[in-house]
């Protein structure tokens, strides 16, 4: 095989690698050091949706409290995001009608 046909193939396997594999090893890499960096007291989202504040850390499991007194055990690959913390909401300010 030589020539253009073999050329061709050459071709489609890097668009294959630069299209396909190289942006999922991209997001395996970020997963990874989301889940790396999880610490106590920070809010995150689940992959089901459900929003909540780690309370403990374990090798392959958090704790997560999604209401008060409520703490629900999660596989730390069940941790979709961590949410930036809250910036307090400035009041708008009031204004005399009069």
């Amino acid at each position: 095989m030589s020539g253009p046909g073999f050329l061709l193939i050459i071709v489609a396997f890097a668009f294959l690698y630069f299209v396909i594999v190289r942006p999922q090893k991209k997001r395996q890499l970020q997963a990874r050091e989301l889940l790396s960096s999880l610490e106590v007291g920070v809010e995150v989202v689940t992959a089901g949706g459900i929003y909540g504040r780690v309370t403990e850390l374990h090798d392959d499991d958090v704790m997560v409290e999604i209401a008060p007194q409520l703490t629900v055990r999660l596989a730390r690959r069940a941790i979709a995001s961590v949410l930036p913390p809250a910036e307090p909401e400035e009041s708008p300010a009031v204004e005399n009608g009069g």
